[in-house]
């Protein structure tokens, strides 16, 4: 399987959650079903499928967790040169030079992307049309929502 880049945060979060999941979801799940199952039939018993159905996301989504981490390429930009240049990792300092609005974005791998954090996955049309690119370029990028120009203000590798 291919590597997936994550940041260190992100990595770090993951882990967390995963053993949120296995050292406190799991065994309250377990207390649910066997609670359920004392009720007697299990047939028409809606706390034990509602257990049951909860069990099988909670394991999926360790399953899920374990097989990122796996795979997980993490970059720690901190340790890196800053240059000036947008790279995985990065955070930047954008003005959009249609609205003259301020706005910064981290670029983060797909697990940890949420736009109202402001990170950004590196395969969306912003985060692609930023990589590559340096400070003080003029920046163009097509996203659904229609063209938009930025000027990079500062790129840190933070």
């Amino acid at each position: 399987m291919e590597k997936e880049p994550i940041t260190v945060n992100g990595l770090s979060k993951l882990k967390e959650e995963l053993i949120f999941l296995k050292e406190k979801k799991r065994p309250e799940i377990i207390a649910a079903i066997s609670e359920a199952r004392s009720h007697g039939d299990l047939k028409e018993n809606a706390e034990y499928h509602a257990a049951k159905e909860q069990q099988s996301h909670n394991e999926g989504r360790i399953q899920e967790i374990e097989n990122i981490i796996a795979i997980a390429n993490v970059i720690d930009v901190t340790k890196l040169n800053n240059d000036g240049k947008v790279i995985f990792g990065s955070t930047v300092y954008l003005q959009n030079l249609d609205t003259n609005e301020k706005i910064n974005y981290k670029i983060v791998g797909k697990d940890e992307a949420d736009l109202k954090k402001k990170l950004i996955y590196f395969k969306s049309p912003i985060g692609k049309g930023l990589i590559g690119k340096n400070k003080n370029d003029l920046v163009e990028i097509t996203t659904p929502a229609g063209v938009k120009n930025f000027e990079i203000i500062d790129v840190k590798y933070v």
